[in-house]
């Protein structure tokens, strides 16, 4: 067999070929390493982004816009209406079978989650949530079982803060914008009854609450209380106070005169024993000496509408109400 010699000319050429592929490669990984460098950097899309919502409880971070949304106010639920979405669950209004009447049309379908004070963490929970919007008031007890099952924002209280609370959720709902409109369309709409009602504004409002066997003076720190002062009413010099509401005896009913007195009823279905409370208390001797009596501008409102709901539709439904009783009234 014959040996095949390599010639010093051939181990040159060999080397070179390696040195050659080795410089090529090492150009060619350079050349993508600087193209990755220079590649333009993609800013998160909607859906990946993280936005980091801080409220009553703490901070909780929310991926995206939610899509199944679980809201557990009866304030709440109105502000998902206002903004175009349903929600999967929510708890029950406190009055109507199971919802008010002003939003049972648009709740059909809707998962019924107990009530403010005892939603059910288990039927939430098989919701499959990705979003829970609550409140500290009812349910700071529950809020870590909350968010174990999903991100959870709550506002601080309900009542005098629907302003405040509507903002929060939007934000949590991804839906600034949207809210921003809402709000605007809310100012536009106050200021537009405000000039219609003009100087009736000036007359004193008196506001209150029957239950059964007892009343309440409300002042200015409740839901319908902050919708009469965005429109300018004067209040009662009695009831002129920073304040939300306080329980009052029959022999001190004087305090609920005024040039005009509004007052809400909680009757629940079926039952009468606030209302009967009511005319029996406005049929007291006392009372019949007050102005509202003598002048006959005395009003039993829609408890839902007035107290109960405290959300941004109920808000805009109270204001057409006061319009409607005042358009009778002189001053």
């Amino acid at each position: 067999m014959k040996k095949f010699k390599v010639s010093p000319k051939m181990l040159a050429s060999a080397l070179m070929i390696m040195i050659l592929t080795i410089l090529t490669a090492c150009g060619s990984n350079a050349a993508n390493s600087d193209e990755t460098a220079n590649a333009p950097t993609l800013e998160p899309t909607a859906a990946t982004e993280i936005r980091k919502i801080i409220h009553a409880m703490g901070e909780t971070e929310i991926t995206g816009t939610p899509k199944r949304v679980v809201v557990l106010t009866t304030q709440g639920t109105e502000t998902l209406l206002e903004l175009g979405i349903k929600p999967i669950g929510a708890v029950q209004s406190w009055i109507g079978d199971p919802w008010y009447d002003h939003i049972k049309d648009q709740m059909e379908g809707v998962e019924i989650l107990g009530d403010e004070t005892q939603p059910n963490l288990e039927l939430i929970a098989s919701l499959q949530p990705d979003l829970i919007l609550g409140t500290k008031v009812r349910q700071e007890a529950i809020y870590e079982q909350l968010k174990a099952i999903a991100p959870t924002v709550m506002t601080e209280n309900l009542g005098d803060s629907m302003i405040e609370n509507f903002t929060l959720y939007a934000k949590a709902l991804n839906l600034e914008a949207e809210g921003q409109k809402v709000l605007a369309d809310y100012d536009n709409l106050i200021a537009e009854a405000s000039a219609r009602l003009g100087d009736k504004t000036k007359l004193e409002v008196s506001l209150a609450r029957f239950q059964a066997g007892k009343a309440r003076v409300y002042y200015k720190q409740n839901f319908a209380g902050i919708v009469l002062d965005q429109l300018g009413f004067a209040r009662t010099e009695a009831q002129n106070k920073e304040e939300f509401a306080e329980e009052i005896t029959k022999e001190q009913i004087s305090v609920l005169d005024g040039d005009v007195l509004f007052y809400f009823a909680s009757d629940r279905s079926g039952e009468t024993a606030a209302s009967d409370t009511a005319k029996e208390w406005l049929a007291d001797p006392i009372a019949q000496n007050m102005n509202i009596n003598k002048n006959g501008q005395s009003y039993q409102v829609d408890e839902a509408i007035w107290n109960s709901a405290g959300g941004i539709i109920a808000a805009k439904l109270l204001i057409a109400d006061i319009e409607k009783y005042f358009e009778n009234i002189q001053i």
